[in-house]
């Protein structure tokens, strides 16, 4: 009998090691499923931590900073494409994009119109040394005197 209780042990104690053996292999199986998928740590390099920590947007109070001029061998007075369009899209387009402070939008012939039965000559002084809340140059002293004509030129044949 005691043969018969032995042989039982032994077989319960091989069922019992194959299913402990299945079942860390199952997890060891898991865990290097898992180790696959699992991304490197960032570099703790001061400048790296400092990239990753700065501020997303700045807040600036005043006049807006000065844009630089377009290059100076550019002569086109405002055609599409040229430096009026440039100098608009870059400078001018701050506030007549949105009709910012009673400015003019841009392409809106209703609101150039009176400005234009002023004459072209009138809205080249009001451009070039301000008037009401425009500021002069549009806020930037590097352009030209032609660069702000091409820029008001370009802005009269999108108004027209």
């Amino acid at each position: 009998m005691n043969n018969k209780k032995s042989g039982q042990f032994f077989i319960g104690s091989l069922v019992i090691f194959m299913v402990l053996f299945g079942v860390v292999l199952v997890v060891l199986n898991n865990m290097e499923n898992v180790a696959k998928n699992v991304t490197a740590p960032e570099s703790m390099e001061p400048e790296a931590v400092e990239e990753r920590i700065k501020p997303i947007a700045q807040v600036e109070i005043g006049e807006p900073p000065a844009v630089e001029a377009p290059p100076a061998e550019a002569t086109d007075t405002g055609g599409a494409g040229g430096p009026g369009e440039q100098i608009v899209s870059s400078v001018c387009a701050t506030c007549h994009a949105a009709g910012l402070m009673q400015s003019p939008k841009l392409g809106s012939a209703d609101e150039w119109a009176p400005r234009i039965e002023k004459g072209i000559e009138t809205l080249y002084d009001h451009a070039i040394n301000g008037f009401n809340t425009m500021p002069a140059r549009g806020g930037n002293p590097d352009l030209s005197d032609d660069d702000v004509k091409a820029a008001v030129d370009y802005m009269v044949s999108q108004a027209q």
